[in-house]
């Protein structure tokens, strides 16, 4: 029996086949885009239209949420298991989980969190979940799905200026804004549990989103497959150096960018990195459940998952190895979360500085930043 997903690609394919025969003639797609999308000015892009494809749904046919609503840890644990992945954001004092199972029914969430105006993201095809600052230029967007892909990655748009933006890189590739940037923003993808043990007082995005969805269940059974070696909607061949449906902590400090493969990780545990002039640690613990294998996110396998700090602190960098699953700095002994937080030792109460990172699948990464260096094990 083929997986639901496969049904999908397959009913799809006169989407990547009829457009690229399109192209070849010389055919515009901007021309038709126009009809959908009459204020958006496609005389500014930065991208080739020919990279951009439909994904099938028109605009918000994949409906972001508006008017976010959130429950506490203890009503959520009615409906959320303890290894499934939720995507965390903290600022101004207030801490807020969104379940990866929620995120793969509308992919965006515009929200408001201690005062910061934020667009929470995930593009299941890409496993890139992402959090940006959406205001630009002193200017508040709101954002929405345009029903494209580029490299198999969400292109998002906003209701203000109609420009479309691509969700891995964060920048807008077509309309008013195109070249620009939105800010991201540090949010660590680990399981409902770690969040509840660090953060008992903190708010789960609820499941009254205003539409009905199979909340729990995964649209894109089997996707994440190690076997598969061309992503849906992928037009170029996905880069060699690692399995597209390979893991990674991706990041981008300086001129340098970096992957860490799951599958290494899982075996040393911790890497002790300079990328970019900046001292870091990644840590990976097992524990947190994919969201794209089978049919129930609460019982598909583990793949865990990884976090990225600075590793300076007070001037001094310190050094950390796994110990017994547990994260411990080699100067002082002391423990720390997944969060950065020092919980017991000499140093408890201290936190380390996060690092703007993402979990995405090595193939889109890799079609983003081809100049990527990939971590290797000493």
């Amino acid at each position: 029996m083929k997986h639901p997903w496969t049904i999908w690609a397959a009913a799809s394919l006169a989407l990547l086949v009829v457009p690229a025969l399109l192209y070849s003639q010389g055919f515009d797609a901007s021309r038709t885009w126009r009809y959908e999308w009459p204020k958006t000015d496609f005389s500014k892009h930065s991208v080739d239209f020919k990279e951009i494809l439909s994904g099938g749904p028109p605009k918000d046919g994949i409906p972001p949420v508006d008017n976010p609503k959130f429950v506490a840890v203890r009503e959520a644990e009615s409906w959320l298991q303890e290894q499934e992945p939720v995507l965390v954001f903290e600022h101004g004092g207030e801490v807020r989980a969104y379940p990866l199972q929620i995120l793969i029914w509308h992919e965006i969430v515009n929200d408001t969190v201690g005062g910061k105006a934020i667009v929470v993201t995930f593009c299941p095809l890409c496993n890139s979940a992402l959090v940006f600052d959406r205001r630009v230029n002193d200017q508040l967007l709101d954002f929405g799905t345009t029903g494209k892909l580029r490299h198999s990655d969400l292109v998002m748009w906003d209701r203000q200026t109609e420009s479309w933006w691509q969700q891995i890189t964060g920048e807008a590739i077509v309309g008013e804004l195109t070249g620009t940037k939105l800010t991201y923003l540090p949010s660590p993808l680990v399981s409902f549990e770690t969040f509840r043990a660090s953060f008992p007082d903190g708010r789960v995005l609820s499941r009254d989103t205003g539409f009905q969805k199979n909340y729990g269940a995964n649209p894109y059974v089997g996707y994440d497959d190690p076997a598969n070696t061309q992503p849906f909607l992928l037009r170029q061949r996905a880069d060699s150096r690692l399995r597209a449906m390979e893991r990674v902590v991706v990041l981008e400090l300086g001129d340098e960018a970096k992957a860490y493969p799951y599958t290494l990780l899982d075996k040393v545990g911790v890497v002790n990195d300079r990328v970019g002039g900046v001292d870091l640690v990644v840590f990976f613990k097992k524990g947190t459940r994919s969201a794209l294998d089978g049919p129930s996110i609460a019982r598909s396998r583990d793949v865990g998952t990884g976090v990225v700090f600075e590793r300076s602190l007070d001037g001094r960098s310190l050094n950390f190895d796994r110990r017994d699953g547990l994260l411990v700095d080699r100067e002082t002994g002391t423990r720390w979360n997944l969060f950065g937080q020092a919980v017991a030792g000499k140093l408890k109460g201290e936190r380390l500085k996060p690092v703007v990172y993402g979990n995405h699948f090595a193939f889109a990464w890799l079609a983003f930043r081809p100049d990527s260096k990939i971590y290797a094990a000493p």
